[in-house]
């Protein structure tokens, strides 16, 4: 059993991470402009308020089935499937933060702080790195 200041402190660090992570996505969609570039796309104007709900509404069943360890068992085409269209994600989310890398010296200039932006740019690097191997090595959930 762990002591109430040791949960104090996990709940802690648990929403802090929660909200950083939730704020950088968020802030990732609005800079692209997602959801208007979805809905110019389809032409579907209209049904901006659907995108949104699927994307709130993906975010919360996604952070439920890895808290709950949910676990899908079906044909293995399906699986590839949706193994598939992950990728898919994540390739066209990386293909997206390269867009996002030419906001941040728009917005250093904007900020006036041209002269901190190779330590910004450093810092979000060894903060990826630090969190990864932390994950790796520190807290690897069986």
């Amino acid at each position: 059993m762990i002591s109430p200041w040791s949960a104090v402190v996990f709940i802690f660090l648990g929403l802090a991470g929660g909200i950083a992570v939730g704020g950088g996505i968020i802030a990732l969609f609005i800079v692209l402009d997602v959801i208007p570039r979805l809905a110019q796309i389809t032409g579907s104007y209209d049904k901006v308020h659907w995108y949104e709900g699927a994307m709130v509404s993906g975010a919360l069943i996604g952070t439920a089935a890895d808290f709950y360890q949910w676990h899908f068992h079906g044909p293995w085409l399906l699986s590839g499937i949706i193994g598939l269209l992950n990728g898919v994600f994540i390739g066209l989310l990386a293909a997206a933060l390269t867009e996002v890398l030419n906001v941040l010296p728009i917005l250093a200039k904007r900020l006036q702080m041209q002269h901190y932006l190779f330590g910004l740019l450093l810092a979000m690097v060894f903060g990826k790195v630090a969190g990864s191997l932390f994950e790796f090595f520190v807290y690897s959930p069986k």
